[in-house]
């Protein structure tokens, strides 16, 4: 299969995209970002991208992929709900727009763990907004994918210090459920692109589980 992948110059569009890159069911990676990713592999393309906003419909590098997994984010402390509607609203649903074509395209969108009934969190409220848009569009498939804590892939090299405290906590975060392998996010990614999956939310137990079913099952 071909993907696209955002935000591959943060931690977790690096690490999704360095386990596709190894997967044998991956044909082709795209990297859309505003700047290069700083790898270079036989199965990667870079796409660089100043202005995500720019991006017209019926964008010829944006034509004839199999998936799109939108990983690229930023987090909501110290920004203005204004400035956050802005890059975690309104850039992923422009993306989603211009790729195509949608009947033949998986959408996979980076949301993130959270208590989503509690609306009154500026970050919880926007990104189901985003989350419920993508759903409703005429995509083969969407997903959000709301991960917690994620321990690295091999050669990564964009590690922010606080994932080192994050990973000192493995023990806690695993016994609460709140904890997965970067590989194990980009394969279920993989297979709910190529499968499907019986809802639209992918919570963490999800993307375990899921890391497990062959992509033939993923549909259960």
């Amino acid at each position: 299969m071909k993907i696209i992948i955002t935000g591959t110059t943060g931690y977790v569009g690096e690490g999704v995209m360095l386990s596709c890159l190894d997967n044998p069911e991956v044909e082709k990676v795209l990297s859309v970002s505003r700047r290069p990713c700083g790898h270079v592999h036989p199965k990667l393309e870079e796409y660089i991208v100043p202005d995500f906003m720019k991006l017209e419909a019926g964008d010829p590098k944006l034509q004839g992929y199999d998936a799109v997994f939108f990983i690229a984010g930023i987090s909501s402390v110290g920004l203005k709900e204004e400035q956050y509607v802005g890059i975690s609203h309104d850039i992923p649903l422009h993306f989603a727009d211009v790729v195509g074509p949608k009947e033949n395209m998986t959408f996979v969108y980076l949301s993130g763990a959270g208590n989503y009934k509690n609306t009154k969190q500026m970050w919880v409220r926007i990104k189901k907004s985003t989350e419920d848009a993508l759903v409703a569009m005429p995509f083969k498939g969407a997903y959000n994918f709301r991960p917690a804590i994620m321990w690295r892939y091999k050669g990564q090299k964009r590690i922010q210090k606080m994932q080192y405290a994050f990973w000192a906590m493995y023990p806690f975060f695993k016994l609460i459920g709140m904890w997965n392998r970067m590989s194990e996010v980009a394969d279920a990614m993989i297979a709910v692109s190529k499968k499907g999956y019986h809802k639209a939310a992918i919570e963490c137990r999800d993307i375990a589980r899921l890391k497990y079913i062959p992509a033939a099952d993923a549909a259960w």
